[in-house]
């Protein structure tokens, strides 16, 4: 009866963690978990009194959605006096595999604050502001539903409004190590922002899809699952393989060690 008990329960929580943004009664429960999610690990800022999500907090709410950030290009716009980068983000929607959303974004070591960003920083900038505003684009009334500015923090960085603006929180810094902290299945780790190069394969629609099955397996805790999908865009081919190895042989593990139990 316990075992049974603890089946059902499993059930019933894979169905909560998955959301559909074609059902309003399934998003408006996203919006009180994502409320939920960006106080705790503190995925805002507040500017001039107004809270404004970060890019972890849009891209926490989209993987809940099947919704995953590719990067579709990125082009190199500097001068012999300004280095700068532009760059597109698709959204894929894993359901469907259809493409249903694109932001682009341009950051420039001209904006106030980022003089001194290596070139790497600036094209990392230009990705990272690229996934906020895809997000934004079709997702901002799920976070204003949440109870914040519909808005990405990093957007609001990119107005360049820095000198009226009174940050409470630490600033966004260059991309570089998200402060995630390990969890039990270490399979994705915290990622540096790399130099942009067309060698560069980031991982596939077909391997996300295939992390996020797996993640969904009841012997993955909801922290685990959290943590891997806030990281899943930074993934390439080799390392996302790599998580896809990796998560096979925990929930294996797991597994045999359930029914030895």
């Amino acid at each position: 009866m316990n075992e049974e008990n603890k089946d059902n329960k499993l059930v019933r929580k894979n169905k909560i963690e998955s959301y559909d943004i074609a059902k309003s009664d399934e998003t408006m429960h996203l919006a009180i978990d994502l409320a939920k999610f960006i106080k705790e690990n503190k995925l805002y800022q507040n500017i001039q009194g107004k809270e404004y999500v970060n890019v972890e907090g849009w891209q926490y709410a989209g993987s809940r959605l099947g919704i995953l950030p590719v990067v579709a290009e990125v082009v190199n716009m500097s001068s012999e006096t300004e280095l700068k980068y532009q760059a597109k983000v698709n959204l894929l929607n894993l359901r469907t595999e259809q493409i249903v959303g694109a932001g682009f974004a341009i950051c420039s070591n001209k904006e106030q604050g980022k003089k001194f960003y290596q070139e790497f920083a600036i094209a990392s900038m230009a990705q990272t502001r690229a996934i906020g505003k895809a997000y934004r684009n079709i997702l901002a009334w799920i976070i204003r539903a949440a109870g914040y500015e519909p808005t990405p923090a990093e957007e609001m960085d990119y107005t360049g409004n820095a000198p009226e603006v009174k940050v409470e929180q630490q600033p966004v810094a260059a991309p570089a190590k998200p402060a995630i902290k390990a969890e039990p299945v270490k399979v994705v780790e915290s990622v540096a922002a790399a130099p942009v190069e067309n060698a560069v394969k980031y991982a596939s629609a077909k391997q996300k899809e295939e992390i996020i099955r797996l993640l969904n397996n009841p012997v993955i805790t909801r922290q685990e699952k959290t943590k891997m999908l806030l990281n899943i865009n930074k993934l390439d081919e080799e390392r996302a393989n790599q998580v896809i190895v990796k998560l096979r042989k925990v929930i294996e593990e797991r597994g045999e060690q359930a029914a030895a139990a």
